[in-house]
């Protein structure tokens, strides 16, 4: 016997036949005799629903009262799929944020947790019944429902499985795993069976889109095993697992693409310390997240020009940012394209085989693709081009890295 969380996002709930669907695999759970807690996100749609109607009625509106708002989509979820097991002979219980409780910071849409008790869940499971707990929320310091932000179902089911020490977390999508790269843009791309969580960790920031970051880091720091599957077939899925389980890999274990990116470059900074210092901690202060950086050496009249990436969402954002402190930095002038794509190659592999960079430098050089930045981690390099040669490269890539061929 195990004890499993299971976490439904909003496609496998997006109706009253798929909450059904879903009442099915996690009865098959408790039939095969483990204890179970279910995670779900909203219906698919409802929350992009309640976010217009909070924006529509007041566009400057209480953080507070948006979470209130936004929270009740998966407050229906949770009912629906407790009346649902109910329904086929599973003994099942609804819980939302603030009962379980999942305590967390009091920053209003984008809260974090602090803290989760799982003693009361726990105590439940042990007399067999199913928790259907309400993902992306939970009760901050001031008694208020809070909300976690993107990602935040994947985070709840994380951390909830963490609390309740759980042999597994099973993510549910409407895809069956963790591919190479996209297989709408690769056809040949391949299904992978493990990857550490680093390696997760690093696709996921660099575009991929089956986890989330916060979530996969969550899952990392606590050690939480992860299975990726999807809830319209019964193949297996992928496993997301610390690098001690996993045989040394010779291979890269994917290509993963990010093409919502912005480039700006800041022209004829002053090359003095602090100048840096505070391009960045302004951007920072007004939480715009820079991701790739590169500074280019210094002239003979001590300027220098910065660029970087930002998401394209924050690109004008940004460059008001940089105009406001203009007088401060005493730089020449701002350039902006919204025109880019970051492309990254993943995989532990790299600490031990050599050649890496050079197989995708040279494949994007043979293609005639331009790189604008690059920005390496010990187990990623990722490079900034322009947006129309995105696909190609991806393609490319995983071509040369051998990824096309069948195991």
């Amino acid at each position: 016997m195990a004890r499993i969380v299971q976490k439904f996002g909003g496609t496998s709930v997006a109706d009253l036949d798929r909450i059904r669907n879903v009442a099915q695999r996690v009865k098959a759970e408790v039939d095969a005799g483990h204890e179970v807690a279910v995670v779900v996100s909203a219906m698919a749609g409802t929350t992009n629903q309640l976010v217009a109607w909070a924006s529509d009625i007041g566009p400057m509106h209480d953080a507070r009262e948006y979470d209130t708002i936004v929270a009740t989509g998966e407050q229906v979820t949770v009912g629906l799929l407790a009346i649902a097991l109910q329904n086929i002979g599973v003994d099942a219980r609804s819980w939302l944020g603030w009962q379980v409780p999942i305590r967390s910071d009091s920053v209003h849409g984008a809260a974090r947790i602090d803290e989760i008790d799982g003693s009361a869940i726990r105590q439940r499971m042990k007399q067999g019944q199913v928790a259907v707990i309400a993902g992306f929320q939970g009760i901050g310091p001031d008694g208020r429902i809070s909300t976690l932000g993107r990602g935040g179902s994947d985070t709840s089911a994380v951390a909830i499985a963490a609390a309740l020490e759980a042999d597994r977390c099973d993510i549910y999508t409407d895809v069956d795993g963790v591919y190479t790269t996209d297989p709408r843009i690769a056809p040949k791309a391949r299904k992978l069976g493990r990857i550490t969580f680093e390696e997760m960790l690093e696709m996921a920031s660099s575009g991929a889109k089956v986890l989330q970051t916060r979530s996969v880091a969550m899952a990392m720091r606590h050690n939480v095993n992860l299975q990726v599957r999807s809830s319209f077939n019964d193949a297996p899925g992928t496993l997301v697992v610390n690098e001690d389980s996993v045989v040394e890999q010779e291979t890269i274990s994917g290509i993963a693409y990010s093409p919502d990116e912005a480039k700006i470059t800041i022209v004829g900074l002053p090359d003095r310390p602090g100048v840096a210092a505070a391009v960045f901690g302004a951007l920072a202060d007004h939480h715009v997240n820079v991701d790739m950086i590169v500074q280019s050496a210094s002239s003979a009249v001590k300027k220098t020009d910065i660029s970087f990436s930002v998401g394209r969402a924050d690109l004008n954002k940004a460059v008001d940012i940089i105009n406001k402190i203009k007088e401060l930095l005493e730089f020449e002038s701002v350039d902006a394209s919204p025109n880019v794509a970051k492309i990254s190659v993943v995989g532990t592999a790299m600490r031990t085989q050599p050649g890496v960079a050079k197989t995708m430098f040279e494949t994007l050089a043979a293609k005639g693709v331009n790189l604008h930045v690059i920005s390496t981690s010990e187990i990623k390099i990722s490079v900034l081009i322009d947006a129309e040669y995105a696909e190609l490269a991806v393609r490319s890539l995983h071509t040369a890295y051998g990824l096309d061929d069948e195991i």
